[in-house]
């Protein structure tokens, strides 16, 4: 595969994709990524960041005139259903966009030999395990919203495209409706609050998850068929052990009370162990990975 120069972006309006968008321009800020070509060897990335108002993945014929029109040789999809406990109550949606559309993408990068990197989660598990999840684990999910991510994985999968899937867990970031926003916000507004302490995982900052997937744009080569990987922060909590460690960091007087799972009941099963093993990723890509209570310090310090 020739080197990467036209980068598809998609759910750019998402948390993920606003933490790709800043690190692009802190790559060019530094010069990492040129503007300009200062050699007649030398290319230069464009990336396209597009939401559903500029592209609609669903549309398989808007998607195949975008990637051949600008040349795309690269697709991050950073789109997804995320409304975990929403798709118990409409499905049909829910398979829609984490399903079908990413089939489209994988034809369509197919069709045009671009490079596809799908972003999946840690829902494809049963939470079951004792020990971190390799990503040639068994898949099981126990919701819908974990069915329709293993969906577009088998999509990607069946296809037999270069591409990677990324399954990743507990995102959070600055932007957008996630764990730590809610934490901060109930934090400034309550004394008490009571948050699972019985659901192993880790918090993995956007931020971080988007400049791995950059680091690894620049790798691609290595990659010739369908690959999985997990990527997290490192390290181990539960939701109750990250909604302490925001209000330690955050230094918000509101004290945080363990409960159990079956004391918060939720439209959607959620595993009880979804703590993924970053070896892989870590060897293929030479990554560094942070751990978890660093990053959030990072991001809330």
């Amino acid at each position: 595969m020739n080197k990467i120069t036209n980068i598809l972006i998609t759910g750019s309006k998402g948390q993920l994709g606003k933490c790709l968008q800043d690190v692009v321009r802190e790559k060019r800020e530094k010069d990492e990524i040129p503007r300009f070509a200062r050699n007649d060897k030398e290319q230069i990335q464009n990336y396209f960041f597009t939401d559903i108002e500029e592209l609609d993945i669903t549309d398989i014929c808007a998607l195949s005139n975008f990637v051949y029109d600008n040349k795309i040789d690269c697709v991050i999809n950073a789109a997804a259903y995320t409304a975990v406990d929403k798709a118990e109550s409409e499905p049909m949606v829910a398979f829609d966009v984490n399903g079908e559309a990413v089939w489209n993408l994988a034809h369509i990068c197919g069709e045009q030999n671009a490079f596809l990197i799908h972003i999946s989660t840690d829902y494809v598990f049963d939470g079951t395990a004792t020990i971190p999840y390799k990503p040639n684990a068994r898949t099981h999910p126990v919701s819908v919203y974990g069915e329709s991510k293993l969906k577009g994985e088998k999509a990607i999968l069946f296809e037999q495209i270069p591409g990677i899937i990324i399954r990743t867990s507990w995102l959070y970031s600055k932007y957008g409706h996630n764990f730590m926003n809610t934490m901060l916000k109930l934090g400034k507004e309550k004394e008490n609050i009571y948050v699972v302490d019985d659901q192993f995982g880790a918090p993995t900052h956007a931020h971080d998850l988007a400049e791995a997937i950059l680091n690894i744009v620049e790798q691609t080569d290595t990659i010739t068929k369908p690959t999985i990987f997990h990527y997290a922060n490192e390290g181990i909590t539960t939701w109750c052990g990250f909604a302490k460690e925001i209000m330690k960091i955050a230094e918000l007087p509101c004290t945080v009370h363990p409960i159990t799972t079956a004391e918060y009941p939720t439209p959607a099963v959620r595993p009880a162990y979804s703590v993924l093993d970053l070896s892989k990723i870590k060897k293929q890509f030479n990554l560094k990975i942070p751990n978890w209570a660093d990053s959030l310090r990072n991001e809330i310090g």
